[in-house]
């Protein structure tokens, strides 16, 4: 990050209220193509993306050198069957039926690697028809399963990734997934975990996106408040029982080919198609730009519990625990393990601003490289980041009312800590 970028966004977060930040809205509805990558910098997509939380695509030549895009794809630009169960046979994959409404998703099971490939091949040879359904791939860990494999290279504008780095630290899972599936797989209206960002890119195959900038979806509720599977369906022209949808305007749509990566910002609602036998690889990850969005969220969703078990709230004595329990069950995630979420991320970023990286932490440790290699102003501003976002947790009445004492440091130290690491760093 450079200084011009650091003035720009510390003017931006100062000045803007943490809704504003998830604000609705995209220039003429237009999407940009980031077609020449190679003088594209980190902070120009930094200040003209992260920042406004407007969406963009980058050109086939960002994943060019990807191990997967020589090796998973044949010569006419279609799955390489073959390599991908030489290599993959034998694991265990999560698979979706998109023909089937489970609520608001579709139904998953566990199936052999091989025995899905099986599937997708009789699947094309019978015109895209089966017995079984459509059958799509989803949310498979491979690099998690297979970390020797020469797959792909996080792209330097999506490093800076608080989210995988804090589940990597704990290694308890992370937020990195392979996308496998046929002509006319798709996945149902939704928004990303923790009201992420996502960056989504085709290994081969075509896509298409239906985006909803951050708020929009509000339009789209029907008289419950509840929102669509699909939001083609004929019957959100009912307006007794989607009253607001007329005012809804058109999504933003995107055509996305191989190669190519789409950029989702935070909050936006989206549905996405492949026009193509597809192979995706796609990332949630979240940073200072939009952590405060993931707090919003968080405090949303223990609200709506909260709600849902309001009655129980006087005979129960540890009824406040029990929505963090709940909370956690739903969204993976509770107000306790949020703050350690923050804690983490600071700590990594005052280790390399008071120490440096030496060769040899850079091997070891991936997160703290790339945090070097975004550089010393970024630390500071990732720092000034969670300051804020901590400084909000510490005061919420909800946090305030559990046992805080199995923190360590208590909030208190730790926000001191990080304050003092940011005047040092900025003297």
């Amino acid at each position: 990050m450079d200084r011009a970028t650091f003035a720009c966004s510390t003017a931006f977060f100062h000045d803007s209220s943490t809704s504003s930040q998830a604000a609705p809205g995209l220039p003429g509805g237009h999407v940009d193509f980031i077609e020449k990558v190679d003088s594209f910098t980190y902070s120009d997509f930094f200040r003209d993306y992260l920042i406004p939380n407007h969406p963009c695509i980058f050109s086939a030549k960002i994943t060019e050198d990807w191990g997967s895009r020589r090796n998973w794809v044949t010569r006419d630009g279609k799955p390489n069957f073959d390599h991908l169960l030489q290599k993959f046979g034998e694991a265990v994959v999560p698979v979706a039926n998109c023909d089937v409404q489970e609520y608001n998703s579709n139904p998953k099971e566990q199936l052999p690697f091989r025995e899905y490939v099986q599937y997708w091949q009789e699947y094309i040879r019978n015109d895209y028809r089966s017995s079984r359904g459509c059958l799509y791939l989803k949310d498979w860990h491979l690099g998690r399963a297979f970390p020797e494999q020469d797959v792909y290279t996080t792209p330097v504008y999506f490093s800076s990734d608080w989210l995988n780095e804090y589940w990597d630290a704990v290694a308890v899972d992370d937020y990195r997934f392979v996308y496998m599936g046929p002509k006319g797989s798709w996945t149902p209206f939704h928004a990303d975990v923790f009201r992420s960002y996502s960056w989504s890119a085709n290994i081969c195959g075509r896509k298409r996106w239906l985006l909803y900038p951050a708020g929009q979806e509000e339009f789209l509720k029907d008289r419950h408040g509840n929102l669509p599977f699909d939001v083609t369906a004929p019957s959100l022209q009912d307006r007794r029982v989607y009253p607001r949808y007329s005012q809804s305007p058109p999504p933003v749509e995107i055509v996305q080919e191989a190669g190519e990566i789409v950029f989702i910002p935070s909050g936006w609602h989206h549905q996405v198609y492949n026009l193509e036998d597809t192979i995706s690889i796609n990332h949630n990850w979240v940073n200072g730009c939009n952590v405060a969005i993931m707090w919003c969220f968080l405090q949303d969703e223990l609200a709506a519990v909260q709600r849902e078990i309001n009655q129980w709230k006087d005979p129960m004595d540890d009824w406040h625990l029990q929505c963090q329990l709940i909370m956690k069950s739903c969204t993976g995630i509770d107000y306790k393990e949020f703050y350690n979420f923050l804690k983490v991320i600071a700590e990594n970023r005052i280790s390399v601003l008071e120490k440096g990286l030496d060769e040899e932490a850079s091997a070891k440790n991936t997160s703290k490289a790339a945090i070097s290699t975004l550089g010393m102003l970024h630390a500071v501003f990732d720092l000034k980041r969670t300051v804020k976002v901590l400084t909000s947790l510490s005061a919420n009445e909800d946090f305030k009312k559990l046992d805080l004492t199995s923190l360590s440091p208590p909030p208190e130290a730790l926000l001191h800590h990080l304050k003092a690491a940011i005047d040092t760093a900025l003297l």
